[in-house]
């Protein structure tokens, strides 16, 4: 009989909440009882509230345990852990929770079931069907697979991935690239932290089958320094995946640290960075897929459009494109976070409404007071009031409202928020994280932040808020890349929505 496995997270998320304090106690336990019992160290599942959630294989499924810490573990043997029987902390079969079976996982299908650096465990849950496929395709078939699946970029501009490898294919050039932008710096996003540390070669697959499709032999992922995890988890499995002649001479991948700018999350400034310069904006044309890295043809995608290649491969273009509404296809990695209960991802097709993913999927705010504001895209994004929470989440019904879907990261915000505070973070934000090439960002996001300390201040009030609305047309007509563009979008969002706070403020100043 063969030992029952114990499943405990090795995510981030998991690891700064005591995962290795359980598994170690665990280990102990299991030596000390004499039991035959193996841990498995996989990813998350994504129910962050409930970590370190530890999972028991039986013939039954596998049972979970929420909020484990190293003091539950003997209790949790006593009880008869290894049967899956119950205890105060069980939560029964983890795929009958609400908030995991009412998901459709398709990226994040194997994350937080199998071992991360298991090839054999990546093997025998569906992995590399899709690079199989590919391999019996035309490259140009295979861009067609991806435009049939509408498939759009998972971060701010939502343009078609297809339409992206089907140029870099027919561009000419000595060599051809595939880069991954895995410099997730959103606030309130940590799926392409999740993939990289739960299922590592579904990224190896997804640019394999990218740099078929496109001619491309070499890929490079880009990942922000302050994923170390994500960063030790990649840079193990390329070497599993060469050593199993997944990647080799006709296709091979090098990992690239960044240094934490948030800039270099734009395509541009991360080629300038990758080329070992300073990470500042390219202007365009020419477009990175004909003159991208070292001025060769290049496929720039990050990590979740890339991840979701072999999906595409395995299924087909069309099975894909069922999911979702209007030109948004496919689901999204949602990602919940900021003052709610329960915070963590939730794959699902476009369409879900913010509603739905705050109120009673995320069962509204931690805090227990009433919602006021939700950030979705990022520190970029728009601040959404309480009205407008029946939007749904897809690319165009999101701009209708003035908002940005971008990486899926949504931050919930309780009735004590101060927007005029938030408006000056997001100037502040700017000004820090500027790049500094072009004057709109550079020298707009710092006057911003002076004037909207003028308004809480009190002084001229009227004149100010006036000069700041001045200000984010200059910023979104003249900046050179997305980072000054969309400065606005969260500044007129808290003023369009919440304009007593600016005067508010102002009053109090007033008043002192």
């Amino acid at each position: 009989m063969s030992a029952v496995r114990i499943f405990v997270p090795r995510d981030a998320a998991a690891l700064s909440v005591g995962a290795d304090d359980v598994a170690t106690a665990l280990a102990r336990e299991i030596k000390a009882r004499g039991l035959d019992a193996t841990i498995v160290r996989n990813g998350s599942r994504g129910m962050l509230w409930l970590e370190p959630l530890v999972e028991i294989e039986t013939a039954r499924g596998r049972i979970g345990y929420g909020l484990v810490q190293a003091g539950d573990v003997a209790s949790l043997f006593d009880a008869g852990l290894l049967d899956g029987k119950s205890h105060a902390l069980c939560i029964g079969r983890v795929e009958d929770h609400d908030y995991f079976k009412r998901q459709q996982r398709l990226t994040f299908a194997r994350v937080g079931v199998i071992d991360p650096l298991s090839l054999d465990d990546y093997r025998a849950h569906g992995g590399l069907i899709g690079l199989e496929k590919a391999r019996a395709l035309a490259p140009a078939a295979i861009v067609e697979e991806i435009v049939a699946s509408g498939l759009r970029g998972r971060g701010g501009a939502g343009f078609p991935a297809g339409i992206k490898w089907r140029t870099v294919l027919e561009a000419q050039g000595p060599q051809k690239f595939i880069v991954c932008n895995a410099d997730e710096g959103d606030s309130g996003t940590f799926a392409d932290r999740m993939l990289m540390e739960g299922d590592p070669f579904l990224l190896v697959e997804g640019m394999a089958i990218a740099g078929l499709a496109t001619g491309a032999t070499r890929g490079v992922i880009y990942i922000r320094s302050e994923y170390p995890h994500a960063i030790a988890t990649m840079r193990e499995a390329i070497a599993i995946a060469r050593r199993a002649d997944l990647l080799n001479a006709r296709f091979d991948i090098e990992i690239r640290v960044g240094a934490g700018a948030y800039v270099c999350g734009e395509e541009t400034s991360l080629l300038e960075s990758i080329e070992g310069k300073r990470g500042q904006v390219r202007a365009k044309p020419p477009l990175p897929a004909h003159k991208g890295l070292f001025s060769c043809p290049t496929v720039i995608n990050n990590v979740l459009t890339l991840a979701a290649a072999p999906t595409i491969l395995a299924e087909g273009g069309k099975a894909y494109a069922e999911q979702g509404m209007g030109r948004s296809r496919g689901t999204l990695p949602f990602q919940i976070a900021g003052n709610v209960k329960r915070g963590g991802l939730f794959e699902a097709p476009f369409g879900l409404t913010l509603r739905t993913l705050i109120e009673d999927i995320g069962g509204g705010t931690a805090s227990g007071r009433p919602l006021r504001a939700v950030q979705v895209g990022g520190p970029l994004g728009a601040y959404f009031p309480e009205s407008l929470l029946d939007t749904p989440l897809d690319y165009e019904a999101m701009a209708a409202k003035a908002g940005l879907l971008g990486h899926g990261g949504i931050v919930v915000f309780d009735d004590t928020v101060d927007m005029a505070h938030q408006a000056r973070f997001a100037f502040d934000f700017c000004a820090i994280e500027s790049c500094g090439k072009c004057t709109p960002c550079r020298i707009g996001s710092t006057r911003g932040v002076e004037t909207i300390d003028k308004i809480t201040q009190g002084q001229n009030v009227e004149a100010n808020i006036a000069l700041v609305k001045d200000l984010c047309t200059v910023l979104t007509d003249g900046s050179l890349c997305a980072l000054g563009g969309l400065t606005p979008m969260p500044v007129m969002s808290a003023l369009t929505h919440f304009p007593d706070d600016f005067r508010r403020s102002a009053l109090h100043a007033a008043a002192e």
